[in-house]
């Protein structure tokens, strides 16, 4: 059993380093900058004794924080005698809003002030993807109906990321994931169908690529990509006609600098909106075709550079599509974090401009070793 099964199942409050595990160059310095090493030298030989309160917060807007488990588990792994810390924090999709205290660690500075930048970087990272795919998948309900939100950042970062982005995901609302490693931490596996690759190896056959993903993963839900020879109708009343109830889905993946066959066949309908890519005007009469022929039960995903704007206006128009395929959107990193020393030896100090804020919403975190 994964640790966020005990902690949806109430057994443990926190992730811990079991989900993370953290690099152990951590506690060498490896990843902190140096100024923090040097000045964690100075507190050492010079203030031994000072008991410093650290605060964090984020002043982009609104937003949903993610990255509190991770960091705490941080503290816990790596600061010295973290028993003797006193944490509070909010919790991992927590609604937050600016200069809101998130955080705040009491302690001496040598226990943990050098782990203020990685710190930073966890918060702002997890929170920039769970709050870009909390809208996403606000921006998909605004038909009145929510339609699921598949995660696809795989390609638009290193891979190295895709644990930590596939949990931010998660927190936002996303389930359907596009990789095994963005499943790693909150439990399930990958999910996908075809990409134009499989169609390429069928020299362009749409339905001989279907049917050979169909014996050869007969319990999955079949999904067909049908934008490979730019003519979405087409080929998708190929593969309905071919496997009727057995489609589950057709994908439309479109080039922006596309125009679809479908419009130069139909020139008349032209003249009075972009016909480029995946838009409104191809998916409505992709879903009249699919009606027409009795395959009400095709759903239409649509990918490819979509994001929370383009989403909106779909949704906004009544554009019949069943789901979105997100990646490169959901992973823009527009939020940051600033931690700031506040309290010195319990009385009020810090850089003008920042004072301690309290937040009654903060919990304390025990330690639990």
């Amino acid at each position: 059993m994964k640790e966020i099964d005990r902690k949806l199942a109430g057994e443990i409050d926190r992730l811990t380093n079991k989900t993370f595990k953290f690099d152990e160059r951590i506690k060498d310095g490896w990843f902190s900058a140096v100024y923090f090493l040097k000045t964690k030298k100075i507190a050492e030989e010079k203030l031994p004794d000072n008991h410093v309160t650290m605060q964090f917060f984020q002043k982009h807007g609104d937003a949903v924080l993610c990255g509190t488990d991770e960091v705490i588990a941080l503290l816990h792994t790596f600061a010295d005698d973290p028993e003797t810390l006193e944490i509070k924090s909010l919790k991992d999709g927590d609604r937050i809003k600016p200069y809101e205290t998130v955080l705040t660690i009491s302690g001496k500075y040598q226990q943990f002030g050098y782990l203020e930048g990685i710190i930073d970087g966890i918060l702002a990272r997890r929170t920039s993807v769970a709050t870009n795919v909390y809208n996403v998948v606000k921006a998909a309900s605004l038909s009145g109906k929510q339609k699921p939100v598949i995660f696809m950042g795989d390609r638009d970062d290193h891979y190295t990321t895709q644990a930590g982005d596939g949990y931010a995901a998660f927190i936002g609302g996303s389930t359907a994931q596009a990789t095994h490693a963005m499943n790693e931490w909150w439990g399930k596996e990958g999910m996908g169908t075809m990409p134009h690759a499989l169609i390429q190896m069928f020299r362009g056959d749409v339905v001989a690529a279907a049917e050979a993903y169909h014996e050869i993963f007969p319990e999955d839900e079949l999904s067909a990509l049908v934008d490979y020879n730019n003519d979405v109708i087409t080929d998708s009343l190929k593969v309905a006609r071919r496997f009727g109830e057995k489609l589950s889905s057709v994908r439309l993946d479109t080039s922006r600098t596309l125009v679809d066959k479908y419009f130069l066949r139909n020139h008349h309908l032209m003249g009075t909106f972009d016909p480029r890519g995946v838009n409104p005007e191809l998916l409505f009469a992709l879903r009249k075709a699919l009606d027409d022929e009795g395959f009400h039960h095709v759903k239409i995903m649509v990918s490819g550079g979509f994001d929370e704007e383009r989403i909106k206006e779909f949704e906004k128009a009544g554009v019949p599509v069943d789901m979105y395929g997100v990646g490169r959107s959901l992973l823009r990193l527009d939020i940051g974090f600033t931690g700031d020393l506040v309290l010195l030896n319990g009385e009020p100090e810090a850089k003008e401009g920042r004072k301690y804020r309290p937040n009654p919403r903060l919990e304390t975190v025990e330690y639990k070793g």
